[in-house]
């Protein structure tokens, strides 16, 4: 009783009346001013500012003509192999010869072009339409490379013509000598089956590997030139590597999309 007699004697007791509340210290006043200048700027760069979005996906740089697999039209033996890999050869030029039943017969090139892979040895035995050897179509030595990237085909839609595109290049360390430099020149709307990329590529190993993820969109990829570096190409450092490079050597590419501002993630 005797507290509950003070409490009451505190709460008529009229002597603290006067004094002035503090609702809150000086350093809970700055946090509070910091916190609603922060989410002021937020806000305003949620509106207006860009943010620059990339895909990912693998690439391979190629003459732009793609390839073919070249099929044996006979059945029989194979006695000599008349070409050899990375040579480069013109339309119906002699790839290999074949002993069938009926003689002597000679498997052709069936367009220019350089020879990739040979599938076929001397003593095997091929059948009629067995892959013997893989040729890039190549219409003149000096053409130059592109670079197709296999995108995955829902985020295709979003690359705007011309897009920048950084390639990694797997032969070519990227720490050192930084990626080369291109830009979009099309992109295939249609989604590109394992057989289509084997058909254009000449490998259908790398048809599998292209669409083990689902079947992706090609885009090409126009590399950019520099007479400053040994490639010929453009590269984020001032030189790039010292050697030229090759057809069919596998990349990543990074390809710039659309600005878009951060509030469009928000809305529906």
């Amino acid at each position: 009783m005797q507290f509950r007699r003070q409490a009451l004697t505190k709460l008529q007791s009229p002597e603290d009346l006067d004094l002035p509340v503090r609702l809150a210290r000086p350093r809970g006043r700055l946090v509070l001013s910091v916190t609603v200048l922060a989410m002021a700027a937020a806000s305003v760069w949620a509106v207006a500012g860009r943010v620059t979005p990339t895909v990912r996906a693998p690439a391979i740089l190629t003459h732009g003509q793609g390839g073919y697999l070249l099929q044996s039209p006979v059945s029989g033996q194979v006695t000599a192999v008349l070409a050899r890999q990375g040579e480069r050869l013109e339309a119906g030029a002699p790839v290999l010869r074949v002993r069938t039943a009926e003689g002597e017969s000679v498997v052709r090139a069936i367009d220019a072009g350089r020879v990739g892979a040979l599938g076929a040895t001397v003593g095997q035995i091929v059948r009629t339409g067995a892959d013997v050897a893989s040729v890039e179509k190549v219409a003149h030595p000096g053409d130059p490379l592109h670079a197709t990237v296999y995108v995955p085909a829902e985020s295709a839609a979003g690359i705007p013509a011309r897009a920048a595109v950084d390639l990694t290049v797997q032969s070519v360390p990227a720490q050192e000598y930084g990626v080369l430099r291109g830009r979009v020149t099309s992109v295939d709307r249609a989604a590109q089956s394992a057989e289509s990329i084997a058909a254009f590529l000449g490998d259908a190993r790398l048809g599998e590997q292209y669409t083990a993820g689902g079947r992706p969109v090609a885009v090409t990829v126009r590399l950019e030139t520099s007479s400053a570096t040994a490639s010929g190409y453009a590269w984020s450092s001032a030189a790039g590597p010292p050697f030229a490079l090759t057809s069919m050597t596998q990349a990543t590419g990074s390809i710039r999309l659309a600005d878009r501002r951060p509030v469009d993630w928000l809305l529906p």
